[in-house]
C-alpha cells in the first residue's frame, strides 16, 4: 500500500491542504539547514582560528556533503522498518550530538568527524520527511507539501545563517554550533509533540528497494540533482570570500546578503512547490536554465556591489525553485522505494554539493577566485540538458512518466 493511502486512512488532515503537522518538519529542516550552510559564513573565521587555509576549511563542506550521500541511503535502508516518527526523533537526538561535539571540537580532524556525523542525520531526515509530507495532502498538493518542509531550510538561509554568522563573527565560530543545537532541542520536541503515529505497512525487501533505485531514468535525475547542486556549490561554498576580496563588501555586510540571499531562496522555494504542481517536468527545466544564466551573468555583476546582490538574490531563488519539484519526480520514478528515493535524492544533491565545493577549490587554486560563476554555470547548464534530453525522448515515445 503507498504511503499516502496508508496516511490517508490514518489521519484525517489529510483532507487539509497542509496539515500543522508538516510545520513540525520545517523546524528539523530549519536545525538541518543552517548546520548545513551556516560555515560558509563563517568559513574564515574557521580558518583562522583552525591555522588552515580557506581551501582546506572549504573541505568541512565537501566532507559533509560526502557523509550525506554515502551515509544517507545506508542509514534509510538499515532503519526502514522503525517507525516514522521514532526514526526522526532519533536521527534529531545524533543531530544534537554532533553539533555538540563541534562546539569543543579542538582541532580541525575532530570538527571534520563532528561535521560528518551530523551529516549522516541531513538525506534520511529529509529523505522521510518528504514522503510524509507528500502524503498528508491531497496528490495535487504534494510538491506544495514537500516546499513547506524545505522551506525549513530555505528560512535558515534568511535567520539561521545570518545569525548564526553573527554569533560566530561576534562570539567565535563554536558559538554557532551551540546556538545550532539548541535548535536542534527545539526541533525534536516539535516532533514529539506534532508528528502523528503513522500505522506503516511492511515495506519492501532491501533488494527490490535497491532494483527501483537503478532504474536507469530514477539515475539519470539523480545525476541531473547532482550536477544543479554541484553549480550550486561551486560558488555559494565560497561566497564570503567572492563578497570580501572581489565585489569589496566589509565583513559585517556578508550577513545582510546572506539574508537577501535567504529571502530570494525562501519565496523561489515556495514558487517552485506551485510551478511543479502546475508542470513538473516543464518547471524544472525552465528553473534549470534560468539558474545557468543568471551564474553566467554573476561573472559580470560580482564586481559591481548594487548588481552583485540583486544577481545573486536572484541566483538563490532560482538554484531553490527546482528542488521541490525535482524530488516529487524522483519519487514518482521509485513508486516501490519512495522515501529510499527521496533520501538518495538528497545523496545525489550532496554529492553534487561535495563535487561543487571540490571544484570551487580548485577553481581558486588553479585559475582564480572570478572563474567560480562561470564554472557554477557550466554545470547548471549540463543539468539543464540532460533534463531536455530526458524531456524530449519521453515525449516523442509517448511516455506517462512525462506526465509526472
Amino acid at each position: 500500500m503507498a504511503l499516502s493511502q496508508q496516511l490517508s486512512n490514518s489521519n484525517p488532515s489529510i483532507k487539509q491542504p497542509f496539515p500543522v503537522s508538516i510545520l513540525s518538519l520545517t523546524v528539523g529542516a530549519f536545525a538541518i539547514g543552517m548546520t548545513e550552510f551556516v560555515i560558509m559564513g563563517i568559513l574564515p573565521n574557521v580558518a583562522a582560528d583552525l591555522n588552515v587555509s580557506i581551501a582546506m576549511a572549504g573541505q568541512l563542506i565537501t566532507m559533509y556533503a560526502l557523509g550525506v550521500a554515502v551515509g544517507a541511503p545506508i542509514l534509510t535502508i538499515l532503519t526502514h522498518k522503525i517507525p516514522q516518527k521514532k526514526l526522526l526523533l532519533l536521527l534529531m537526538g545524533l543531530f544534537i550530538f554532533g553539533n555538540g561535539i563541534s562546539v569543543f571540537a579542538p582541532n580541525y580532524a575532530v570538527l571534520m568527524g563532528a561535521r560528518m556525523l551530523t551529516a549522516l542525520t541531513h538525506g534520511t531526515f529529509f529523505g522521510v520527511g518528504a514522503v510524509i509530507a507528500s502524503g498528508l495532502v491531497r496528490p495535487d498538493k504534494r510538491a506544495g507539501a514537500v516546499s513547506i518542509m524545505m522551506a525549513g531550510l530555505t528560512i535558515a538561509n534568511i535567520i539561521g545563517v545570518p545569525l548564526g554568522t553573527f554569533i560566530g563573527q561576534q562570539m567565535g565560530w563554536r558559538a554557532s554550533f551551540g546556538a545550532i543545537a539548541i535548535m536542534g532541542v527545539l526541533a525534536l520536541v516539535g516532533i514529539l509533540i506534532f508528528i502523528p503515529q503513522i500505522r506503516q505497512e511492511q515495506s519492501s525487501g532491501i533488494v527490490q528497494q535497491v532494483k527501483e533505485l537503478l532504474k536507469p531514468k530514477l539515475t539519470l535525475f539523480l545525476l541531473i540533482g547532482a550536477l544543479g547542486n554541484a553549480g550550486l556549490f561551486a560558488v555559494f561554498t565560497y561566497i564570503a570570500s567572492l563578497l570580501i576580496e572581489i565585489t569589496g563588501y566589509a565583513e559585517a555586510s556578508v550577513t545582510w546578503i546572506l539574508i537577501l540571499f535567504g529571502c530570494g531562496v525562501t519565496l523561489g522555494n515556495i514558487v517552485g512547490g506551485k510551478l511543479a504542481d502546475w508542470k513538473l517536468m516543464p518547471s524544472i527545466l525552465s528553473i534549470y536554465f534560468a539558474t545557468a544564466v543568471i551564474l553566467a551573468i554573476l561573472t559580470f555583476t560580482i564586481h559591481q556591489p548594487i548588481l552583485a546582490v540583486v544577481t545573486i538574490v536572484l541566483w538563490g531563488a532560482a538554484s531553490f525553485a527546482v528542488m521541490p519539484g525535482l524530488q516529487i519526480r524522483v519519487m514518482n520514478l521509485a513508486q516501490g522505494a519512495p522515501a529510499l528515493a527521496s533520501t538518495s535524492s538528497h545523496s545525489a544533491g550532496n554529492l553534487g554539493n561535495a563535487a561543487g565545493a571540490f571544484i570551487g577549490g580548485l577553481v581558486i587554486t588553479h585559475l582564480s577566485l572570478n572563474a567560480l560563476p562561470w564554472v557554477g554555470a557550466i554545470l547548471a547548464g549540463i543539468a539543464f540538458l540532460l533534463g531536455l534530453a530526458c524531456y524530449i525522448s519521453e515525449r516523442k515515445t509517448g511516455d506517462a512518466a512525462v506526465k509526472v
